[in-house]
């Protein structure tokens, strides 16, 4: 296991994120997407990077590995009558779970939001995903409720649990 870096996502970030997306996709039936990643091009993803990065109240960071993506976690924050709640979410490539990495940017990444006067985090996750949920709770996060065929992959459903962070 060879070691890794915390830092921000950049606009200039936006190729190997494009290409990160696509491999952990591929790996993974947790996500919102699969192994087309993000429907984005390179100066859309360039574009969306930047406006993270401008927005003092949100946090995207990456774990990077000699040059590679190995992880993200992105807290974005909502707006209006919201913006003292944000969202969460948080991937790390296959070979690399249960190393402490997805720990290490979530631990990063809500230190950041309390610091923004973030209150509440919020997010989804499949209700079969015990390690994710694990994870999740040993942060403090709590059930919030439960979502029936929240989504659809290949005709099957699957539900997911919705948890919240109380800051």
């Amino acid at each position: 296991m060879s070691a890794y870096r915390i830092r921000p996502v950049g606009p200039d970030d936006a190729v190997a994120m494009l290409a990160f997306c696509r491999a952990v996709g591929a790996e993974s039936d947790n996500l919102s997407f699969g192994a087309e990643g993000l429907p984005l091009t390179v100066e859309q993803a360039r574009d969306a990077l930047a406006s993270f990065a401008a927005d003092p109240r949100e946090t995207n960071l990456v774990a990077v590995d000699g040059g590679e993506i190995i992880g993200n976690c992105h807290v974005a924050p909502l707006k209006r009558r919201f913006a003292h709640r944000a969202e969460l979410s948080v991937c790390v490539r296959r070979p690399r779970w249960r190393q402490g990495i997805g720990r290490a940017l979530m631990q990063r990444a809500i230190e950041q939001a309390r610091e923004a006067g973030i209150e509440i985090i919020s997010l989804e996750v499949r209700a079969d995903n015990l390690g994710a949920i694990a994870l999740y709770r040993s942060f403090g996060f709590e059930e919030i409720g439960f979502f029936r065929r929240f989504g659809k992959i290949g005709g099957a459903y699957y539900d997911a649990l919705l948890m919240n962070l109380y800051l």
